[in-house]
């Protein structure tokens, strides 16, 4: 079912989520100073390209400086990929099989505003009762 969903994912909106993610993280690796964002940019764009089988969690140890990055992300790039996820979701949502793939879209949107301190997990992993346990 997994590999059904992100066949769908990947043809109805995951490339063009990858593009406008690799789109930014490739401006913020050019200014230098914001590569550490653009690093996160392509993390959270590799996620969106593929994302049913996978999670994003907190990191323990993220702290202030995770906070204050993500306001700076949010400030660079994070408004219009969070805007991009909003129309994507809703177009998808206009037809019945779309649906599932709409509410994933609008999962992604508080990832996208703040992608610094969260980290993308193998749900195959381990199950939901062992995330005390991942390190």
């Amino acid at each position: 079912m997994r590999l059904i969903l992100n066949v769908l994912w990947l043809v109805l909106s995951g490339f063009w989520l990858f593009l406008g993610y690799l789109a930014a993280g490739i401006v913020l690796c050019i200014l230098i100073v914001t590569i550490p964002w653009g690093i996160a940019s392509f993390r959270i764009g590799l996620y969106a390209l593929w994302p049913f089988g996978r999670e994003i969690v907190a990191k323990p140890t993220a702290g202030v400086g995770s906070f204050l990055g993500n306001v700076v992300w949010v400030i660079l790039a994070g408004w219009w990929l969070a805007l991009e996820h909003i129309v994507t979701g809703i177009l998808l949502c206009v037809t019945i099989i779309g649906i599932p793939l709409g509410i994933a879209n609008f999962k992604l949107v508080p990832v996208s505003l703040m992608p610094l301190g969260k980290e993308v997990v193998d749900i195959r992993r381990g199950g939901p009762f062992d995330r005390g346990l991942r390190a």
